[in-house]
């Protein structure tokens, strides 16, 4: 008669010597060492909020290494909507889109614009790797064409890179333009006044952007993926059109600025040091009548 050996065991398996340390396997499972600890793959899918973001897409870079340090996977996000604040419209936010829209380019991608503020400049486009047979314009006029345009470009995954002017929209319609950015291969961007800075915004991603005197772009990241962003970051983007023909004089508007303001505050000085001569007033001459 077979009789049954006592198991003196515990529940736990011999762990191979070439098993890591880190992980044991019981009844057949693999699991932390330590209570608390994840598997590796949960541990890689886990995204902490001291910590930037890495993105479970793609991401284009930005073409400015400082600021790809600063956004979340290194680049502007795809499926996903990224919001451009500014002061003014059409300033700089081509400047700052333009490496992005070369690599998209390169790659056989289309460049779509919705109802910009002003007609885009060719010419100046061209200086940035961009023509007319890689770029789509249309130029909706009232917010509700803009909005619908915008929400079918995005559907259709129509565009390798979107840019949308759309000031007046509201908190409810851009979460609606956000749900359906999540199936865009392609990144999107709507550009919005900078008074739209203390709205709710369901954008994962919103740059405030400024331009500077020397040539610079000052960004300022609002929201990210990831901590608070501190300071700005300064971005040097001097127009392609200009690169060859700027004197180094002319790339620092600001010292020639200052420069003007020192020599007028040394002659008001002048003006009044004591002892100098007062300014005379204009003689008068008496005409005799004839």
């Amino acid at each position: 008669m077979a009789t049954a050996l006592p198991w003196t065991g515990d529940d736990e398996e011999p762990v191979p010597a070439s098993f890591p340390s880190s992980q044991h396997r019981i009844r057949g499972r693999r699991t932390p060492a330590r209570p608390g600890d994840l598997p590796p793959d949960i541990e890689a899918a886990l995204w902490r909020g001291d910590q930037l973001g890495s993105p479970v897409t793609s991401v284009v870079s930005s073409g400015f290494s400082a600021l790809d340090a600063e956004l979340p996977g290194g680049g502007w996000p795809c499926h996903a909507l990224t919001e451009i604040l500014q002061p003014q419209p059409t300033v700089a936010e081509w400047r700052l889109l333009a490496p992005a829209m070369r690599q998209v380019v390169a790659h056989g991608g289309h460049i779509v614009v919705v109802g910009p503020p002003k007609s885009p400049h060719l010419p100046g486009l061209k200086y940035a790797g961009l023509d007319e047979r890689h770029l789509v314009w249309i130029q909706a006029e009232a917010p509700a064409e803009r909005l619908w345009v915008t929400e079918q470009l995005i559907k259709t995954n129509a565009a390798g890179l979107l840019v949308s002017w759309l000031p007046q929209a509201r908190q409810e319609q851009i979460r609606r333009l956000q749900v359906c950015a999540q199936a865009c291969e392609g990144p999107v961007f709507l550009c919005r006044p900078a008074a739209a800075e203390h709205e709710p915004s369901a954008a994962p991603l919103r740059v405030q952007l400024r331009f500077g005197l020397d040539w610079h772009l000052h960004v300022y990241l609002l929201k990210r993926k990831g901590p608070a962003h501190e300071g700005e970051v300064t971005l040097s983007s001097v127009p392609g059109g200009l690169e060859s023909i700027l004197t180094p004089r002319l790339r620092r508007p600001s010292h020639i600025i200052a420069s003007r303001h020192v020599a007028d505050d040394l002659r008001e000085g002048q003006a009044h040091v004591v002892g100098s001569a007062a300014p005379q007033p204009p003689s008068l001459r008496r005409v005799t009548a004839h």
